[in-house]
């Protein structure tokens, strides 16, 4: 009889990622199965290792596709197999997350479980609409109410909720707010009473609106603000309290994409700038470290006389093998090194390694041309690189009749759930970052012709004339390249770009 496993009810928070707990991001990043709803933000999935088991039991107002004790099966059923599973719910478990039942049917089966707290939208999307839920003098309590209950009809205590003084807070309730204004109107709450609603709350995707009890009703309509969205109600609701972060690029939706390494540094360099971002590492690392050939040119480490690296991923992963194949570090003392770019330098330097050359200009055209200048008669190359590195480099390497071995130590491959996604918010972005061509490759070779017409109203960006390139080989011709091929490159490339949309008359 196979051993029960465990199940982990995670709130996966308001939907900004980084919101999530860390003790929520350690159970993801090493579960078996992840059973997800809608609610939750798909770069969390990011999180989970590659062959864990994804389900999505998610379930969209007006056509659930998923009964309640259809998912308590599935949970049931796999902790029963034995699993790790992580249950990631948006929001918390406990706040109309129903929670509660998935633990009855966990406990009815005898399955051990543990709830993950998450930070609610109830206060979280209002706190980044600049509405505290309270404040001294204002509300002193908030109310939490939901606004969609399972037979479809709405609270019935309308008239107690009218004489509350403090702030009424509506989840799920886009669907009836005409009703909840209005009866709140008809119980007595002042016409005037400020109001608000923010639609997808801490995402880049967040829009607000704000009026007054009588109004906001017809407001969102004006606006077309769409589920899901949180109804905030009271004397907070007119206060403005957001951020007042400063930075080149503040209130830009930008779509970053690429792999997990190098998404999250210049999303992180974009947020500095105010950015709003949508952070899709689309492209998985397929790990060939391990292979036969990537052993034999390790054992061979001493015929060689320069280790050329292209990528951060390249250093990493070569090193990762050189451990495991418990080499004795003092083969390198012969072995000089040169990389493409600061940022691989800063890689191979945390392996105990300063750079003997890199070209001014962070290019595998110019890495090889400068490297060839530095290569004496006789010198052997050893260049560990993804499966489909540039060509100019070993094709410079060959016409000058340097000695050489092409290692493939990695291949990038595309994440569908991932680039589904990036298709589907394509009418949010003003900027598409791409920062290699086998990003460009992945993200064109699974576009569907309905989608391409969205592009034209969203500025590319790219690093490096070789992605550039590639860009233009699948028809695109306007696009921005990043003087700087790196991170920071972008990210000023993008600023500039937009200060001079400022000063167009």
């Amino acid at each position: 009889m196979n051993q029960k496993g465990m199940v982990y009810l995670v709130g996966a928070g308001p939907g900004d990622a980084e919101l999530l707990t860390l003790k929520g991001e350690r159970l993801l990043k090493c579960c078996e199965v992840v059973i997800y709803d809608r609610l939750a933000s798909d770069n969390l999935l990011q999180l989970v290792p590659y062959d864990c088991e994804k389900i999505n039991v998610g379930k969209v107002v007006g056509s659930h596709s998923w009964r309640q004790e259809d998912i308590n099966r599935v949970i049931v059923k796999k902790g029963l197999e034995g699993k790790r599973v992580v249950r990631l719910k948006g929001g918390d478990p406990f706040v109309f997350g129903r929670g509660g039942e998935e633990i009855l049917a966990l406990q009815e089966a005898g399955i051990a479980f543990e709830v993950v707290p998450g930070i609610t939208s109830s206060v979280a999307a209002g706190a980044m609409a600049g509405i505290p839920v309270t404040h001294r003098g204002i509300s002193r309590s908030f109310h939490v109410i939901t606004g969609h209950t399972k037979e479809g009809i709405l609270t019935d205590n309308f008239e107690t909720l009218a004489k509350l003084e403090g702030t009424l807070v509506f989840l799920m309730g886009m669907g009836h707010i005409e009703q909840i204004t209005g009866e709140l109107l008809k119980c007595g709450k002042s016409a005037d009473t400020p109001a608000a609603v923010v639609s997808n709350g801490t995402t880049f995707k967040q829009r607000e609106v704000r009026g007054t009890l009588k109004n906001i009703a017809e407001l969102v309509k004006q606006e077309d603000i769409k589920a899901p969205a949180v109804i905030i109600v009271g004397g907070v609701a007119e206060l403005n309290m957001k951020g007042t972060t400063v930075g080149g690029l503040s209130g830009v939706r930008i779509g970053v994409t690429g792999t997990d390494k190098f998404t999250k540094k210049l999303s992180g360099c974009l947020k500095d700038e105010g950015a709003f971002i949508d952070n899709l590492s689309c492209l998985r690392i397929e790990d060939y470290s391990g292979s036969s050939e990537a052993i034999e040119a390790i054992r061979q480490l001493a015929a060689y006389n320069w280790l050329v690296f292209t990528s951060t991923n390249g250093v990493e992963l070569f090193f990762k093998a050189v451990k495991e194949q418990k080499v004795d570090y003092r083969i390198f003392a012969h072995i000089r090194f040169a990389v493409v770019g600061k940022g691989t330098g800063e890689a191979l330097l945390k392996e105990g390694f300063q750079t003997d050359y890199t070209p001014d200009s962070y290019t595998t055209r110019d890495l090889a041309k400068g490297l060839v200048a530095l290569l004496r008669q006789g010198d052997k190359v050893l260049l560990p690189r993804a499966a489909k590195g540039s060509a100019e480099l070993t094709e410079i390497l060959h016409n000058k009749g340097i000695a050489y071995t092409d290692l493939t130590l990695y291949d990038v491959a595309p994440d569908i759930n991932i680039l589904e996604n990036i298709y589907e918010n394509l009418s949010e972005y003003d900027y598409l970052t791409f920062a290699s061509a086998s990003g460009v490759e992945v993200f064109f070779q699974n576009l569907k012709e309905a989608d391409k017409e969205k592009l034209k109203r969203i500025t590319l960006v790219c690093i490096g004339d070789i992605t550039g390139r590639k860009l233009k080989e699948y028809g695109v011709s306007q696009f921005l390249t990043a003087e700087k091929y790196t991170a920071a490159g972008l990210v000023e490339c993008v600023i500039k770009d937009r200060e001079e949309r400022q000063v167009l008359p």
